[in-house]
């Protein structure tokens, strides 16, 4: 039986094989990714050594990425929105072309009444403008719907592993 189809080592997408302990040690960098490697390695029963190796090759394949999250508001960007996009065209092309615009952070292609959802965070309301005209200029996209974040009521990244 290959590890691929052996439910004792789930594989992900990129090939990367997940057991019990580089699960953990997922979950306890979700918790907080700025603690020490020896103190995940006291949670998971590792040597510092071993934890650091570890996070390594899951930061090499892209498993994990370890970030300062911040809140834009508290960093001068007052808008922030959610923009629906629906376009007649290729969905992968015209994903990489918004994903290219300064100020969109989050792009996913979906399904639903939007093809795309397109996060973007700006200074002020003429730079969303600025950056919602650059979205339409996109030559696939047939029409966008903006939604005004009001306030952020929960924001989390702590969804464990499976």
């Amino acid at each position: 039986m290959s590890e691929q189809s052996d439910p004792g080592h789930p594989r992900r997408n990129n090939g990367v094989v997940l057991d019990d302990t580089a699960k953990r040690i997922i979950e306890v960098l979700q918790e907080d990714g700025r603690r020490s490697y020896a103190a995940i390695g006291k949670t998971v029963g590792l040597s510092e050594a071993a934890v650091r190796q570890r996070v390594q090759r899951l930061l090499e394949a892209g498993v994990v990425q370890v970030v300062g999250v911040t809140d834009p508001m508290m960093l001068g960007f007052s808008r922030q929105a959610m923009i629906g996009v629906r376009t007649n065209g290729d969905l992968n092309v015209a994903a990489d072309a918004i994903s290219d615009i300064e100020g969109v952070e989050y792009v996913v292609i979906t399904a639903g009444s939007f093809d795309l959802l397109v996060e973007v965070v700006a200074e002020d309301d003429p730079k969303l403008l600025d950056i919602l005209a650059d979205i339409r200029s996109v030559d696939s996209v047939d029409t966008t719907e903006t939604f005004l974040y009001l306030k952020l009521r929960k924001q989390t990244y702590a969804w464990g592993t499976r």
